[in-house]
Formats: structure tokens, sequence, C-alpha cells
């Protein structure tokens, strides 16, 4: 068991200071021994076996599960699977939500060598059955009545699918039979002999065994099934050991899908430590099950973060007056003292007393929101704007940015508390290298590469080297050790005229205005860029109504030339240090947000730029009419 930090904001040295080194490429440190993720398991399970090892919610009450239990029934579902003739290497679907349910019925696969499939439970019907017939997957594990009559609805396109499997739902919804009928069949053939033997099956299983078949949505095309073995996703635990630091005294609300690599592989660490888990009821209960679980840490994509520092300015400009001075001027205060700490210098003197006066009245307040004990979030799967995670720091809630996709396992590179830096997604981990190509696109090689693509040779080697560099796609720096990522390779708009645009970056100066809920940039090969916009619309219907302008439909109102106006003058306003050929030149605003169901986002909420580009076509035609 790794030590717990201290929870006090470190002094980081040489975050800010120095120049940048020129190195394009470097190694994270000696790799783990290979290993397997049952092993981890069953360490657990023996070394703490505590009564409240996962949380989860019933009937208003969180409910404990401990590690003799969850053993337990992660052996009688296995043993149940073998009774309905699922052998080693046969493949399981998995679509549901984060429950107890989703770790025992992932265990009782890995421990039993069987493959298992994650499907996004947002997914719609229709993508279902591609991953399934891909995959050949033999049965399925549903969560709900409605996950159990979505999968029910495309079972006559997947003929090889036998047995589907609910945890919630029963043969009412669609379901063959329930998880509880299928540790029914386990139970029937457990007993002390048969628990050794599953044991000892369980850990006699390979590092290069495949455990998993992770379905990237990517942002064109069908999508291609990630192969990770055992030791992909243990490398990755043993790794990420080294950088973040747990004990039992610790708990993390675990929302993100567990069908995301990230909360997957974040949740085989916290069980691996003994940390305990609660799963949030859905992410819009997030905030709420924060403040009755009060975590000391949690994982999550950059939109949450967004969102907790739209709410926090919101909820201060709604003050007005006193409050609303004492905000901003607490907010300049932070930012100040967190340049400071940045340096590796102690804001001392005037700045220190500012900072306590400010701690005290604002930033105190902001933790409590999330709990009171938070130590630190964890943010992966998309860019995290910089001026956001400086504001987390200044209120004392680090957000240690890391860097990785489905194909890594996933972690490649993360910030921790005694190395971080502002802007990074932090040093490559244990056993991994990154090298920048003469590209710009960031390269890896280690134990954390997947297999291959399933069924796809083709796309192997385009993404795997013959010496075992990956590309990820996305372009990036190395400097002093740390990485900093630019933008996607794909995702790079180049104009018209020539001109190379990072949109990224740029969509996250645009989100942390409060005004703007998502923005989308489009000019690859135009004339010049233009942006797309959803409102803020609580945010933009109140000024709206401030200024007396009345409306009958959203539609209505962003028709209007003064809001227009209004928005083209917000969506400037952060960025005014950009290049004349960066900055977007024309505006629309959209009603709606953009949406997995409708093919705009992936699962783990990337935008699609290319289809935006195609479904929004003629209005963006129309931004370009006229002009020469």
């Amino acid at each position: 068991m790794t030590s717990r930090p201290a929870t006090a904001v470190p002094s980081l040295q040489n975050t800010l200071a120095g120049i940048p080194s020129p190195a394009t490429h470097v190694a994270g440190g000696p790799r783990p021994a290979p290993g397997t993720v049952n092993a981890l398991f069953f360490d657990a399970v023996e070394r703490f076996d505590r009564a409240d090892a996962l949380l989860y919610k019933v009937g208003g009450v969180w409910e404990p599960t401990g590690h003799r239990a969850i053993l337990e029934r992660v052996r009688r579902t296995a043993l149940g699977l073998a009774k309905l003739g699922i052998v080693a290497q046969d493949r399981v679907g998995l679509l549901s939500e984060n429950r107890p349910e989703w770790l025992i019925a992932d265990y009782a696969c890995l421990c039993s060598s069987v493959t298992d499939v994650p499907i996004y439970p947002t997914l719609p019907a229709e993508q279902i059955p591609y991953i399934l017939n891909d995959s050949g997957a033999r049965a399925i594990f549903v969560s709900t009545p409605e996950q159990a009559r979505k999968v029910a609805s495309i079972r006559s396109e997947a003929p090889q699918l036998q047995w589907i499997i609910g945890f919630a739902a029963t043969t009412d919804d669609g379901c063959d039979l329930t998880l509880a009928d299928v540790e029914a069949l386990g139970a029937a053939e457990d007993s002390t002999e048969r628990a050794t033997a599953f044991r000892q099956q369980a850990l006699s299983a390979s590092p290069d065994q495949l455990v998993t078949l992770i379905y990237t949505s990517g942002t064109t095309g069908n999508p291609k099934g990630v192969m990770l073995t055992q030791d992909n996703l243990y490398s990755n635990v043993q790794a990420t050991r080294e950088s973040v630091q747990v004990s039992t005294t610790d708990l993390a609300l675990s929302f993100l899908p567990l069908s995301h690599i990230f909360e997957r592989m974040g949740d085989y660490f916290l069980f691996a430590n003994g940390v305990r888990i609660a799963y949030a009821e859905s992410i819009d209960t997030v905030p709420v099950n924060m403040s009755e679980v009060k975590p000391s840490f949690m994982m999550s994509v950059p939109r949450l973060y967004e969102k907790i520092y739209a709410r926090v300015l919101e909820n201060a400009v709604a003050s007005g007056g006193l409050k609303a001075r004492i905000f901003f001027w607490a907010k300049g205060v932070g930012e100040r003292w967190t340049d400071e700490k940045l340096a590796g210098r102690e804001p001392t003197g005037l700045l220190g007393l500012q900072y306590a006066v400010a701690d005290r009245l604002v930033f105190s307040k902001l933790r409590e929101r999330v709990g009171g004990n938070l130590r630190f979030f964890i943010s992966g799967g998309a860019p995290l704007s910089p001026d956001i995670a400086k504001f987390f720091y200044s209120a004392g809630l680090i957000i240690l940015e890391g860097y990785g996709l489905t194909e890594t396992s996933p972690v490649i590179a993360a910030n921790t508390l005694e190395a971080y830096r502002l802007g990074s997604v932090g040093r490559p981990i244990a056993g991994v290298e990154v090298r920048i190509a003469s590209d710009g696109e960031i390269l890896t090689r280690g134990p954390h590469v997947m297999r291959g693509y399933y069924n796809n040779e083709v796309a192997t080697r385009e993404a795997i080297t013959a010496d075992g560099w990956f590309h990820t796609g996305d372009i990036g720096v190395l400097e002093g050790g740390f990485l900093r990522i630019t933008d996607r390779k794909k995702d790079i708009i180049v104009t018209a005229g020539g001109k190379n645009i990072a949109p990224q970056p740029i969509e996250n100066l645009l989100k942390t205005n409060k005004y703007v809920s998502q923005a989308v940039m489009i000019g690859d090969k135009r004339k010049f860029p233009v942006v797309l916009i959803v409102p803020n619309w609580d945010q933009l219907e109140k000024w709206a109504a401030s200024q007396n302008i009345v409306w009958t439909s959203r539609a209505e109102l962003m028709a209007m030339p003064t809001i227009n106006a209004k928005m083209e003058k917000e969506v400037k306003e952060p960025l005014k240090g950009l290049a004349s050929y960066e900055m977007p030149k024309k505006i629309a605003l959209l009603e709606h947000d953009f949406t997995v169901e409708r093919g705009e986002m992936t699962p783990t909420l990337k935008v699609k730029r290319r289809v935006i580009d195609r479904s929004y076509q003629a209005l963006i035609d129309s931004l370009y009419a006229g002009t020469d």
C-alpha cells in the first residue's frame, strides 16, 4: 500500500520557469514486471477484506458490498457462464451503467479467460449489431429494462448471440435469464474444491492473454476493436501506482462509464489499492452524490470541470453587488497566488494574507460543494483548458491532467502532486516511452500498447510499426520531460491559404466564457475559420431578459441581430491573442447541444468535426456566401 501525501497544495518547482527542452524522446523509467489483473484482484480481496469495498445507492441508501461477497459472486457468475457453455476465449458483451454488477461480470470474465466486450450504455441500438457481430459475442450482460429492450430490438441482426443476461432486467424485458439466475447455476456447482480450482485457474492466466475488446468509435467509419491483454492493463495499474498515491482511507466516486478505458483501468487501480469505490447514480446526480459520499478523489473528462467552472461563474454574477465583487477579487488573488506557487515560490506578505481571506470567503465554499474532502481530481479523455485548471488549482482543488488512448490501456503520461506542469499532461509513466516524430505526431512504445485491432490487420499495421511504436494521431511537444498536446493530427485545419490552425485550444478558450456551452471550429480547405456555438442558454436568456428582449422560442431568439452581436462579442473576447488567420471570422448559433445519439460526438464526448461539418453544411456554407 502506498503512502498518502499531505492534503496541502504542494509548492512545485520550475513549473513555469526555464527554457523548454528540445527533447524528442523520453522514457518514464523501468517497466513493471509482467503480470495479470487477476492477480491484482485476488491480492486485493485477501489483503484488504473490507466490508465496504463498493458502495451503491439502493432505495436512497448507500449500500456496501465487501471483498468476500464480491469474490463469491465473481466465482459463481463465472461458474454459471461455464454452465451455459461459455468457454475460454469466447466473447461476452457488457452493456451497463456503472454498478457493482459491472465489476462482478467483468472479473468473472477475466478470471475465466473469457474476453469481454464493453459497450457504451449511451450507444443507440442500431450501432450495437456491428460490435456484437465483429466480436462474435455469444452472450451479453445488460443492466436495466431499457438496455435489455435495446438489445432485444436488434437481436435478429446478431444471429450468434445466444444469451441476454439482465442485472436489473428480466425475461419480461427481453432477457433470457438474470444475473441472479446465472449465479444460482454457479452456486449449484460451487464448493471448497471448486473455489480452490477457480483461484488456481484464474492465477494461471498468461500476461499476454487477451482479456477485452474495446470498440473505439473514432470520428469516421466503423469502430475498431482494440485488443488489450492482461499485462496491458496490469502494467498500467502498476505504473500508475507509482504516480498516484492513495490509501485505504480514500474513497473515489466512479461515474465515467466503465466502458471507457480511463474509468475501467482507474477502477482496477482503486480496487488493487483497497480504495472504497462509490458508484454514482448517474452523471446527472454527480453533484449530489459528491456531497453525500464526500470523495477524496475522482476521475473525469474535462466536461465536468467545465460545468463546475461555468456554474461557479454563473452564481457569482447572479449574486451581484458585494458578493460578485468579492468573488472576482478572490479569483484575481487566486490567479496571482497560483502564478507564484507554480513558479516554485511560496506566496508571502500581502499576497499571502489576501489569499487567506480569499480562501475563507470563496474557495473553501467551492471545496465544500464537491464534498469537502477532495485531495485531487484526475482529468483525461480530452484536452483540459489551462484557464480552468488554474482556477481549480487556486481553489485548492488540483486537477492532475493525464493523457492516453484506448489503444494504450490507457495512460501514457500524467501529472502528479510531485511533478506538475500546468498546460501539460505530465511525464510518461513507468515503462512508457514517448517520441515526437518529425511531423510532430506523438509516438509511444511499451507494455501498455495494445496487441492490435481485432479482425483488422491493415489498421494494426498502420498504427503500430514493426519496432513497436504506436502512432497516437495526436500532435505534441516535450518540454523538460513534460508532454504537451497541441492538437489531433487529423483535426488540424488547413485553410485554403495554406495556414495551419489547431482548433482544440481555441475551442477550449471559448468554453471558458459563461455564454458558451459548446464550440466547434470549421475551416478546412476554406478561406477562413468560422465557429459553431451552442450557447449556454440559461445565461443567454437571462441576459436577453435583462435587455427587455421578448421571444417565444430559442430559434427566434438566436435569429435576432442583437443576440448574434452579443454572442460574437463574447466569442471574440477570449481570443484577442490569436493570430489574425486563427480568429474565426463569423459565428453561427445552434439551438441544441451536440450529442452522441445524433452521431456528432463519440461516447467519450469528443467532437466528430467531419460529421458536424457535413451535418451543418448548409449553415456553414451560408457563412462563406458572398465572401471573396
